[in-house]
């Protein structure tokens, strides 16, 4: 009659177990109480851009004029469809994914690419960025979207940066 009891209290404590897991689950590190704050801080910039690329920036503008928007700061994911067929979709994001080109020129009227510029500066001089560099310039050619590099744009004029959209725009037609 004792081990009848003692198998009964078992079998009691386990299911009483089962139900407490399974009526109150346990918080997993996935999941955050709701009023958790966050262990990182952060300060907003003074700018968006060093000053050398503000300067460009400026140039920029002025070229563009009335028939482009200039944006800086663009993600390749904004800008390249990685969903292409024949292709592994999630390692084609991954590989543009966090990569971005300096200023990128739409047009006003459907907001679409029209060119995509670098303002290489010293940092472009490292083998692994010449690289980066070398597989992002194929990466655009095959799109069918003309990137556009510049290197000392304080030797250029605007008409010299216009001749280098019209040269670049007449390889991709």
């Amino acid at each position: 009659m004792e081990t009848t009891i003692v198998i009964i209290l078992v079998v009691l404590l386990f299911a009483g177990f089962f139900i407490f897991k399974i009526l109150i689950p346990k918080q997993t590190s996935t999941t955050k109480p709701a009023m958790q704050k966050s262990v990182y801080a952060y300060t907003k910039r003074p700018q968006i851009m060093t000053n050398h690329e503000l300067g460009f920036y400026k140039m920029l503008a002025e070229v563009a004029g009335d028939r482009y928007y200039l944006f800086p700061q663009v993600h390749l994911s904004a800008l390249l469809d990685h969903k292409v067929k024949g292709q592994n979709w999630d390692p084609a994001f991954k590989h543009i994914n966090g990569k971005s080109v300096d200023y990128v020129l739409c047009d006003k009227t459907t907001l679409s690419p029209v060119y995509a510029i670098e303002l290489d500066d010293t940092s472009h001089d490292s083998s692994i960025r010449q690289t980066r560099d070398t597989e992002v310039e194929r990466m655009f050619q095959v799109a069918g979207l003309p990137l556009i590099r510049f290197r000392d744009y304080r030797n250029l004029t605007l008409e010299d940066i216009a001749q280098r959209f019209y040269e670049a725009h007449q390889t991709i037609s």
